[in-house]
């Protein structure tokens, strides 16, 4: 039988790179699975159904919350738009003996953390004023989405002291290595080794 995988929440204000220091470690730490979240928010020009997201009408996330709690891990409104984890594809995953990324807001990992055991990671940018410009460097946003999204930053970082981790995101070499280094720290705590499979 598998050793139980990890379930591992990282959170960040939008813009601050963790999509991208995930898709950094997973490339080079076998063992790890990315949650795909459904949501209710259009897709952005890239973007493909079953890899970012499961994308859903309004209706169809109000069927799967119904199915509560065979049907969410967590689930929550942001910026308008719904996104919630399905908690039979991270439990199938965890069941294999892989280590799950959930990629969620505050309100998802607090949720989380109520319902399971969980690793959480924050990570946070240098500081409100490169976020801003990072999120201005996007182009993907117009300048009245950019102004909530930094107003919803100052709220989220007060709550990276719930967090079992900190990373600051200031050189993006430095924040994979950081995320890469929890990872592995946390298998060896659990008698696992560097690539996540039971230690003899």
């Amino acid at each position: 039988m598998a050793e139980q995988g990890l379930l591992v929440v990282l959170s960040a204000p939008s813009g601050c790179g963790k999509t991208t220091i995930c898709r950094r470690v997973m490339a080079n730490l076998p063992g790890l699975r990315f949650s795909v979240s459904h949501t209710t928010r259009g897709p952005r020009s890239g973007e493909k159904e079953g890899r970012e997201y499961f994308f859903v009408d309004q209706p169809q996330f109000q069927a799967l919350c119904d199915q509560t709690p065979s049907g969410f891990l967590e689930w929550a409104e942001v910026h308008g738009n719904y996104y919630g984890t399905a908690r039979e594809g991270v439990e199938n995953q965890q069941a294999m003996g892989l280590d799950v990324i959930l990629d969620i807001d505050v309100q998802g990992a607090r949720q989380v953390r109520q319902a399971a055991a969980a690793v959480t990671v924050f990570i946070a940018p240098p500081s409100l004023t490169e976020l801003e410009r990072r999120l201005r460097g996007r182009g993907t946003e117009d300048a009245g989405t950019v102004a909530l999204r930094l107003a919803n930053a100052e709220q989220e970082m007060q709550a990276a002291r719930e967090y079992d981790y900190l990373i600051v995101n200031d050189v993006l070499d430095e924040a994979v290595e950081s995320l890469r280094s929890i990872l592995i720290a946390e298998r060896l705590r659990h008698r696992r080794t560097l690539v996540g499979k039971r230690a003899l």
